[in-house]
């Protein structure tokens, strides 16, 4: 069993920057892909970045691209997401989730659709203009 707990969001002027932190309880965190979504009010969930299990490959949705970075550490059971030059279109409930990553695929693979096998609750992003 993994829990994740999401930290970090909040509200923040168009064009400013947070960080978003996804701490993992247990001790097999680098055997799962890491993946961040999100969902704004009436919408569907979306996609927004994803992290290979070594940390060494990234995904991104294009509309997030060059402005937000994820990252992972390992040793800490966290994966980050900063968000940089923020619109007020990124405005949802940020959502991280992770994904078992199959014995013998690549180091590199992630993982990138909606079935995860854990959830975060969520960490409300609001960007005002």
């Amino acid at each position: 069993q993994v829990q994740l707990v999401e930290s970090g969001g909040g509200l923040v002027q168009a064009g400013g920057s947070l960080r978003l932190s996804c701490a993992a309880s247990g001790r097999t965190f680098s055997t799962y892909s890491m993946s961040w979504l999100r969902q704004a009010p009436g919408k569907e969930r979306e996609f927004v970045a994803a992290i290979s299990r070594s940390g060494a490959s990234t995904y991104y949705v294009d509309g997030v691209k060059g402005r937000f970075t994820i990252s992972r550490d390992n040793a800490k059971n966290t994966v980050y997401l900063q968000m940089n030059s923020l619109k007020p279109e990124d405005t949802a409930v940020y959502y991280c989730a992770a994904r078992l990553v199959p014995s013998g695929y690549s180091s590199r693979y992630y993982y990138t659709g909606y079935d995860n096998d854990y959830w975060g609750q969520g960490t409300q992003v609001t960007v005002s203009s």
